[in-house]
């Protein structure tokens, strides 16, 4: 078989270009891309998904809040609130003293 390594190059080739393809496309507001406190999290959430992100970021960043009915009653926002708590709890700062700084 002489077309093996062509057949070669033309997978590896598409492989690539697809793996390629899968990156993380960040969606402008408009488009559907949910952004809270300067942190993007993703596209298409619902609204009391929406809300979880942003009373778990909130809670990351030193100021509790949490929804409890939602919590218990809403599988979106209480996976919400862990996502936004998350990926928020990393802009949380303090300063030389220990003192949180809002």
């Amino acid at each position: 078989m002489k077309y093996y390594p062509i057949f070669k190059i033309v997978f590896i080739s598409s492989t690539l270009l697809f793996i390629a393809s899968c990156g993380d496309k960040k969606l402008s507001p408009s488009q559907g891309g949910y952004k809270y406190k300067g942190v993007y999290f993703g596209s298409h959430f619902t609204k009391h998904y929406k809300e979880g992100i942003r009373d778990g970021c909130d809670t990351a960043r030193g100021q509790y809040k949490k929804g409890h009915w939602l919590f218990k009653n809403s599988n979106d926002y209480n996976n919400g609130w862990f996502f936004g708590r998350n990926k928020c709890r990393k802009l949380l700062k303090i300063n030389k003293n220990g003192d949180l700084i809002l």
